[in-house]
């Protein structure tokens, strides 16, 4: 593996925020890696990219990627009916993250499927390093996504909550977008010290002062034009609320606690833009809905939707106008395998997987060759062609399961001894093997 990144939102499915995870699933959603091999249906990709994958992927066919909204796509979702039946209607998919948006192999792991490469997977120019560019993945857009649907213009006052990878991103992009001021909102120094480093905005830490009355100071007295809500369902307020969140979510009773949300509607300003780009669940309680309509706000929000951002984020960061990416951790394999190790054993229900050590991967691992379709595929390497990892192919809906033998993939190749995660979709996807340790 290049690098895979290890993100906030990750840390929801570890706690059972998110439902329909299963044991064994594999995390990860944000990463780089080389491509070696390429299936028939491959137009735009090429054996031996670096290439940068978006979290979230889509056909490219259907209306919702026609008209750019990637991460609503009609056909990448192999489980449509779990999202359809939680919001309504089906949603898209993405890597690691839970069976309802598809029970997708995460990048945590020496390969990964990825579906539609043609229009999720972007080369890295090569001024670009695997330091920077894995943020294009995920953080980056995601932030610029915010700034961008948020409305961000000219002499606008932003307010950002939270100082993680994507706030900073956000707070970042509405710069770039010409706002004259923007305000970071966290309570961790190091990422307050961090923010005001690298990004260059005005940070407030909540714990510290009143929050309504510092944006009203920097604002005129009006209230920030855009709001961007960074921080999602675990977010932490100062005063008895935040007890009560916690209550009634560790009970069940709300699925998501939004303290960031409602104090973002409380503090635009009136006929102002809040945009939430924390991801959120299902339900959550005292919501502000009297002061969103009195107030003539405009409330929007979205799962990223990186195929609109990522060639222009790339080709930023190559020119030097993003010279400090969003930082979070990235790790090759076996740090990553070791952090899993860790958290296993502070909560055996955690989910993970094995992965090979690089010496089981051999060539007694390959079985005759065969193909049985000319599915979209290709795969990322750099550990010998002979260690691929195992993908069946069948029509058992679309569900990732563990075969009792070792069956070969649609390639002959059998997995390595203990390699427990086989994903059962072969027809129009991509095989992706990316570099264990960083190499």
């Amino acid at each position: 593996m290049r690098l895979s990144s290890v993100c906030g939102s990750d840390l929801h499915l570890l706690g059972g925020y998110m439902p329909a995870m299963e044991r064994g699933d594999v995390l990860g959603h944000e990463f780089i890696g080389d491509i070696v091999e390429v299936g028939a249906d491959v137009r735009r990709r090429s054996v031996g990219e670096r290439v940068v994958v978006c979290s979230f992927f889509g056909c490219g066919q259907c209306w919702y990627c026609q008209n750019d909204l990637w991460s609503l796509c009609d056909n990448a979702n192999t489980n449509p009916g779990l999202t359809e039946l939680t919001y309504g209607q089906p949603l898209g998919a993405c890597f690691g993250y839970s069976h309802a948006l598809g029970g997708n192999a995460g990048s945590h792991a020496e390969y990964i499927p990825v579906p539609y490469a043609d229009h999720g997977a972007f080369p890295v120019p090569e001024e670009v390093s695997d330091q920077a560019a894995v943020f294009a993945s995920d953080a980056a857009p995601t932030g610029w996504m915010g700034a961008d649907l948020g409305g961000v213009k000219p002499g606008d006052v932003v307010a950002v909550w939270g100082c993680g990878g994507v706030g900073q991103m956000a707070a970042r992009a509405a710069m770039l977008l010409g706002a004259e001021r923007v305000i970071a909102i966290d309570r961790f120094p190091e990422r307050l010290a961090m923010t005001a480093e690298h990004v260059g905005c005005e940070t407030i830490d909540y714990t510290q002062t009143y929050v309504g009355g510092e944006l009203l100071e920097r604002s005129g007295g009006r209230g920030p034009d855009v709001c961007i809500e960074a921080v999602g369902m675990e977010a932490h307020t100062d005063g008895p609320v935040s007890l009560y969140d916690k209550a009634k979510q560790q009970l069940r009773l709300e699925s998501d606690r939004p303290s960031a949300l409602r104090e973002a509607i409380y503090h635009c300003r009136k006929g102002g833009s809040v945009f939430c780009l924390g991801v959120f669940g299902g339900l959550i309680d005292k919501f502000p809905m009297g002061a969103l309509l009195n107030k003539g706000l405009t409330l929007r929000g979205a799962q990223q939707m990186g195929q609109n951002y990522i060639p222009m984020l790339l080709e930023r960061i190559a020119t030097g106008e993003l010279t400090d990416v969003p930082r979070r951790g990235t790790q090759g394999l076996r740090h990553v395998q070791e952090q899993e190790g860790r958290l296993r054993a502070r909560c055996p229900a955690a989910v993970g997987h094995r992965t090979p050590d690089t010496a089981e991967l051999d060539k007694s691992q390959r079985a005759p060759s065969h193909d049985r379709n000319n599915g979209q595929r290709a795969r990322m390497d750099a550990i010998p062609r002979a260690g691929a990892g195992s993908s069946a192919c069948s029509s058992s809906g679309g569900r990732p399961k563990r075969p009792e033998s070792s069956p070969t993939n649609c390639h002959g190749i059998r997995p390595p001894e203990g390699y427990q995660h086989v994903d059962q979709r072969d027809n129009g996807w991509t095989k992706v093997l990316l570099h264990p340790d960083g190499g």
